[in-house]
């Protein structure tokens, strides 16, 4: 098997990927209008924007051909963001590399490709690419063009990234809110209550201009009272916001994602969850990169009619609110020593029982976001048969 070709920057590079903090599969609707606009431009029936993390290349948007997602290993696109110009292949039937691969083997018996890097500030995170099942011919013109889109692409990617941003400091500034509101209904409770007493005491002292001040006193404190209960009923639970996920919901965006890829293998996978849990909202910041990361880990490493099985549930500590969420397989397991690798932060890397390519990177970058979350992981394991994932992660992230 032809090694797969990885970039010198790749940790980085999916890094930066990770920090986009994308729902892959949410993200048609944006820029349908720039793939379609790549085939016209192209002349060819089929335009791709894909983005290809450590071990997955998700098409986000697509115009001529219905695909979600592909094994990295067997895209055309990961030879592409291996430099900063196009990438063509005239007949991907006669390039070994591809010609016994399934989109070119079966419908739609791809032959044409041309790819460009989607690069953000240096770093490629995946590439806007058009194909045909006959050969084409980009133009010097139409390369330039097809330029011009993908820095759309990117620019909108940042755009997307800016909202995700502002988004999350309004819910900090909501919790600020919330905060002090609860710090003022403390002293100003004290304040009715004195009120109350010295007012009782002052109808035994007919002292009346200490009862009209007070009673101002005690008007005012009840009205500012009323502001903070608004304050804080306007901060009570309300339906899922654009940056949260629950427990079902989550579970939900798991299958639909890596179904595809257990059914490839005919591994069995299932998500679990806390049916008590199941409506709890808890943020959604990297989620989707760290449990992805490890499920895809977690079949890479497990053979034909295995099974991989993600758990969830809301844990209510002292501390907090905590996500416990557990990836265990039933795979060829961890060494001691991998395990140590894995907790250190180094990236270590072997093929998969269907003899995937190993990129070395994805638990790197999950113990890396991880930690950036103020989470933990363990892991426990046992060659031959399989291994745990552990995760704690707090709920308000």
């Amino acid at each position: 098997m032809t090694s797969a070709p990885i970039p010198d920057n790749e940790l980085e590079r999916i890094m930066n990927l990770a920090d986009f903090d994308l729902d892959y599969t949410s993200q048609q609707d944006s820029f349908k209008d720039l793939a379609k606009l790549a085939a016209k431009v192209a002349g060819t029936e089929i335009s791709l924007v894909n983005l290809i993390d450590t071990y997955t290349q998700w098409t986000i948007s697509h115009h001529g051909l219905e695909i979600d997602q592909m094994p990295r290993e067997d895209s055309v696109c990961q030879h592409t963001i291996m430099g900063d110009e196009g990438f063509e292949i005239k007949d991907l039937a006669l390039d070994d590399r591809f010609k016994e691969k399934f989109y070119v083997v079966d419908d739609p018996n791809l032959r044409y490709y041309y790819g460009v890097p989607l690069k953000t500030d240096g770093i490629n995170l995946g590439a806007l690419c058009v194909l045909d099942n006959q050969e084409r011919q980009i133009t010097p013109e139409k390369a330039e063009l097809l330029k011009i889109i993908a820095d759309e692409i990117v620019n909108r990617l940042k755009g997307i990234k800016v909202i995700s941003n502002l988004r999350s400091r309004l819910k900090e500034a909501n919790e600020d809110k919330k905060k002090v509101a609860h710090d003022i209904r403390g002293p100003l409770g004290g304040i009715v209550g004195l009120a109350r007493i010295i007012s009782e005491q002052g109808h035994d002292n007919e002292i009346e201009e200490v009862l009209d001040f007070v009673n101002m006193i005690h008007k005012s404190g009840h009205s500012i009272l009323e502001l903070a209960d608004e304050i804080l009923s306007n901060n009570e639970p309300k339906p899922l916001k654009g940056d949260e996920f629950n427990l079902s919901l989550f579970k939900d965006k798991l299958e639909k994602l890596y179904q595809p890829q257990a059914r490839t293998k005919n591994i069995n996978f299932s998500v679990i969850i806390s049916p008590d849990e199941a409506g709890t909202p808890f943020s959604k910041n990297k989620l989707l990169q760290i449990i992805g990361n490890l499920i895809s880990n977690a079949m890479k490493f497990t053979p034909a009619q295995g099974k991989v099985t993600v758990h969830m549930d809301i844990a209510h500590q002292e501390d907090g609110e905590m996500l416990k969420i557990k990836v265990s397989d039933t795979g060829i397991g961890v060494s001691k020593e991998g395990i140590d690798n894995i907790l250190s932060g180094n990236k270590t890397s072997t093929n998969g029982t269907g003899g995937e390519q190993g990129y070395g990177f994805g638990l790197a970058l999950v113990k890396h976001l991880v930690g950036s979350l103020k989470g933990t992981m363990s892991i426990t394991s046992e060659e031959g048969k399989g291994s745990v994932f552990h995760l704690s992660i707090p709920v308000d992230n």
